[in-house]
């Protein structure tokens, strides 16, 4: 098969990687300056970037082992209102985050700006009008600060090309800064590449590429034992088993198109949009099938009921909009995300799939308990040993995902500046590991077998597999039936013989 080939490739491919494998092109068309405090900005990146050697000789910066910031075509342009404008500098100040309070200052413990104000300027701290900025005393010759000087006469000032050397593990950030008011309008065009060791993945991004490998290689190895069984027991498939094969096909695709996208992304240094929106819609998908499935087995359907009957329409209306939420909250997390930086806007886009994610829990376990209940009282002893194995492994992923949510809202409320990038990669790649997990023990119950049609539903009298179990429990022995028929015979003499009393 194509697709088994494919991934059996990522994982040769895999065991001839180096390990760590760290981060890319940041583009800015037209980025207008936004204010903050007393100062215009534009944020121009933050990645998180390994350290390289130094190395003196600039003809092979670009060469593997060597982790860099470059700066091409940086291009600032003002209006023709602020034309006759003759001013200080525009910024391009680089920093470590460790030595972010070397950027701005403040008066007498005053609220602390970024340009110079009169109070800072008669202290002979800075000059006025200039952004303050001053050497780390931990980081000799950091940060490093370029001027872009402008005159009256032109409105388009150019950055000289250049390239810096990084020689410190961490987590770098880039901005462009000016003072003055009446050059609010100047936006910035061109575009800094910035490369970690061994490509341009940024580098909390750099350990899920071969995380996603490693999970190809498990998809396929889960595929190749539920195909095979698949495929000697096809005559008893059952519907269930059906969508559980979707489910390991969808997830099969997603890690491999995950890869490749991350793959492509360390090559070039431009994420593929393409490749990027696959991932995030299969990914978005198997989510939302895998959820569904969980429901409806959890109500019974196939099992103690033959149809959902008026709860389908609402079935299919909570998997939609839970669709459509999740796909919107990965597109933009992912789509053409290139910074090691989460915005806030994700927070605001999380809400809802987080609340869609609660309905599903507590519809689940609410149609497991009746669903166990109908079971029992039936006494189908087979179907319930399955379902109350199920219920145990649903119970213990909701602890464990109630766990790593605390522990994620911790780690993101303590790491604010993102000083803890290296580990970050970790949140993600447990969902997934999480999510592969429950399908490992759903196709370890539901795996086709021989028996499989056992657990399907019927009305007929076809359940007497679990019939012949139960009565088991309560079938009489034949010691006790023989006492039985002796006990009667002696009832039936002592009739006779009260009969004959009788009778004299």
């Amino acid at each position: 098969m194509p697709l088994l080939d494919s991934l059996a490739a990522i994982s040769l491919l895999l065991l001839v990687r180096v390990l760590c494998v760290q981060a890319s092109v940041h583009s800015y068309t037209g980025e207008k300056f936004s204010r903050k405090g007393n100062a215009f900005v534009v944020h121009g990146g933050s990645e998180g970037i390994y350290y390289s050697h130094p190395n003196l000789n600039e003809s092979s910066a670009s060469s593997n082992g060597d982790a860099y910031i470059r700066f091409e075509k940086i291009t600032f342009q003002r209006t023709e209102d602020a034309a006759n404008i003759s001013t200080g500098f525009i910024y391009a100040i680089l920093f470590e985050v460790d030595d972010r309070e070397t950027i701005g200052g403040s008066a007498y413990g005053g609220q602390r700006a970024i340009c110079c104000t009169s109070d800072l300027a008669k202290l002979g701290a800075c000059k006025e009008g200039e952004v303050i900025h001053r050497l780390s005393t931990t980081n000799p010759g950091w940060p490093e600060v370029f001027y872009v000087p402008f005159d009256s006469t032109d409105n388009t000032f150019i950055m000289q090309p250049r390239s810096v050397q990084i020689t410190r593990t961490g987590m770098y950030n880039l901005y462009f800064m000016h003072c003055e008011p009446q050059l609010g309008d100047m936006v910035v065009q061109g575009k800094t590449i910035w490369k970690n060791p061994s490509g341009y993945l940024p580098g909390r991004m750099a350990p899920l590429l071969n995380f996603y490998g490693f999970m190809s290689l498990a998809f396929l190895l889960l595929g190749i034992f539920w195909f095979s069984q698949y495929a000697r027991f096809w005559k008893e498939v059952l519907q269930l088993q059906n969508c559980i094969t979707l489910v390991i096909t969808l997830g099969m695709f997603e890690m491999a198109l995950w890869y490749f996208d991350y793959a492509e992304f360390n090559e070039s240094g431009v994420r593929p949009t393409g490749i990027t929106i696959w991932a995030v819609t299969f990914g978005t998908v198997k989510r939302t099938v895998s959820r569904l499935i969980i429901l409806t087995v959890s109500m019974g359907y196939g099992v103690v009921r033959p149809t959902l009957g008026g709860l389908t329409s609402k079935v299919v209306m909570l998997g939609a909009t839970f669709f459509v939420a999740s796909e919107v909250l990965e597109l933009v997390e992912h789509v053409g995300a290139v910074s090691d930086l989460s915005g806030k806007a994700m927070l605001f886009l999380s809400l809802p799939v987080a609340v869609l994610d609660a309905f599903f829990v507590l519809w689940i376990f609410t149609s497991l308990s009746s669903t166990l209940n109908k079971l029992q009282a039936k006494r189908m002893m087979g179907k319930l040993d399955i379902y109350r194995k199920f219920t145990n492994a649903l119970a213990v992923a909701v602890i464990v995902s109630v766990g790593w949510i605390c522990y994620e809202l911790y780690f993101k409320s303590t790491d604010i500046y993102n000083e803890q990038w290296q580990n970050a990669w970790i949140i993600p790649a447990f969902w997934h590991v999480l999510s592969f997990s429950l399908l490992c023990v759903i196709c370890a119950l539901w795996a086709p077998s021989q028996n499989s049609m056992r657990y399907a539903y019927s009305d007929d009298g076809s359940e007497e597999f679990d019939k012949e179990d139960s009565l088991m429990l309560i079938k009489p022995s034949p010691v006790a039936t023989k006492e039985v028929s002796e006990m009667r015979s002696v009832l039936q003499s002592e009739d006779g013989d009260l009969e004959e009393d009788k009778t004299e």
